[in-house]
């Protein structure tokens, strides 16, 4: 039940990556883009900062995926692999691959491509398929516990 869980939040994860990350890359690009960040007018306003809590947000989401150990592996391999081989696929065939990014024409789409042809979901993909190899993610807590119950049971050998 717990890997069945962790598919469907592999889902969450790769649209949060998709659709919070890319937004918030391409309004964010052109924020800077167009009015610059070094002001601090440009930090206090509101439409200004929403790119950014966008990809805060989607970096604390995958973060506690990557964190919590009860959270199965799946839920961050599954995405992980998937833009590790989308990016294989754009160093091998470079624009071919890139499109098909889905929502190619608007903020999503073009944040996506952008991240994925600059390399940066190759790395984050690299690191949340790190959870795949640990042991201790793919088992349950309550097996473990069993296994603590066997090796200190002195009742066992006090009788005859």
């Amino acid at each position: 039940m717990r890997h069945v869980l962790g598919f469907f939040l592999a889902l969450a994860a790769a649209a949060a990556l998709f659709f919070g990350g890319g937004w918030g890359f391409a309004r964010f690009h052109h924020v800077y883009a167009a009015h610059g960040l070094r002001s601090a007018s440009a930090w206090t306003d509101v439409h200004n900062l929403l790119p950014l809590g966008a990809l805060l947000a989607t970096g604390l989401f995958i973060g506690i995926l990557l964190a919590v150990r009860r959270v199965s592996a799946l839920a961050t391999g599954l995405p992980g692999l998937v833009l590790i081989g989308w990016s294989a696929l754009v160093i091998l065939r470079g624009q071919t691959a890139l499109k098909y990014v889905p929502m190619a024409d608007n903020h999503f789409g073009w944040g996506f491509g952008a991240m994925l042809s600059s390399g940066a979901l190759l790395l984050l993909g690299t690191g949340l398929i790190i959870p795949i190899f640990m042991p201790s993610r793919w088992r349950s807590d309550q097996a473990e516990v069993e296994d603590y119950e066997d090796e200190f049971a002195t009742t066992a050998s006090l009788v005859p």
